[in-house]
């Protein structure tokens, strides 16, 4: 069986690019559809024979360096990029600029506030909350602000009362930011957020250096609402791709249970809260 993936990748994306298509002049007659081998490898800046091995299977292993050339070479897009490092057995270390990491889409900010009766929020990797709907505000209403996940659970006042079995959030917080550090360990936000939370909390002090890793996907949290009480909810975590570490949260909280009616006491008392206060007339 054939399993020269990268090279049918190769050849395939070669074929379905015209000259034109590149910005180079096309000369002669073509036998074949798409790029000439020789075309790509001058366009990648590569070795016309180190192509060719490529496409043949007689070379399995370029460098990420090599693999960027040809993918601007051939117009990958991000997901075929990804594609074609996967075939290589290479790895893709891409870090999000600032300003990306940061950003919620439009869409995805009208797809929490499709969710009324469920809290759901955004954050980055190193756990800023960085859109809410309306109901995760409600939820987190007690911190002031609710702007970090750790800062709000290890600094904030309302953490310990929040957080029914605080010890337990407070181990999987840790973990979450052992984790963001393996992605970007020189990022200026977490290198800050590390140092302000190991100079005022001897607990999260402990908890840093045990190096325990653990990403966020699904689980139940146990919450203690001034406005509600009790509230147990199971919330699951979805990376969004067009935008790479942030992730959508959403919480969900059994039908027809306590909690699923202590949410909706809660979405009616923020929305009270919230609503302008009536102007009278004379």
């Amino acid at each position: 069986m054939d399993d020269n993936h990268l090279g049918d990748f190769l050849r395939t994306r070669r074929a379905a690019l015209r000259p034109q298509d590149v910005g180079i002049p096309s000369y002669g007659a073509r036998r074949v559809a798409g790029l000439r081998r020789e075309e790509v490898a001058v366009l990648a800046g590569v070795n016309a024979d180190y192509y060719t091995r490529l496409e043949q299977g007689r070379e399995r292993n370029p460098s990420p360096q090599v693999l960027d050339a040809l993918s601007r070479a051939l117009h990958l897009d991000t997901d075929a990029r990804a594609h074609a490092y996967r075939l290589a057995g290479a790895t893709l270390n891409d870090q999000p600029s600032a300003h990306a990491a940061e950003r919620v889409s439009p869409a995805l900010r009208q797809l929490m506030d499709g969710y009324p009766n469920t809290p759901a929020f955004v954050m980055n990797r190193t756990l800023d909350l960085l859109a809410a709907n309306a109901l995760a505000d409600a939820l987190y209403a007690p911190f002031e602000p609710a702007d970090n996940l750790a800062r709000m659970a290890f600094l904030d006042p309302a953490g310990r009362g929040f957080y029914a079995d605080w010890d337990r959030a407070a181990q999987a917080t840790v973990a979450n930011l052992r984790e963001a550090a393996g992605f970007d360990p020189d990022n200026p936000r977490l290198r800050e957020l590390v140092r302000a939370l190991t100079e005022h909390s001897a607990d999260f002090t402990r908890l840093w250096n045990t190096h325990a890793v653990h990403g966020k996907t699904q689980d139940t949290k146990h919450f203690l609402h001034p406005d509600v009480g009790p509230l147990a909810l199971t919330y699951q975590a979805f990376d969004v791709r067009e935008a790479p570490g942030q992730q959508l949260v959403i919480y969900h909280a059994e039908p027809d249970s306590p909690s699923a009616h202590s949410l909706d006491l809660l979405g009616s008392i923020h929305a009270t809260r919230s609503r302008p206060a009536p102007r009278f007339h004379r």
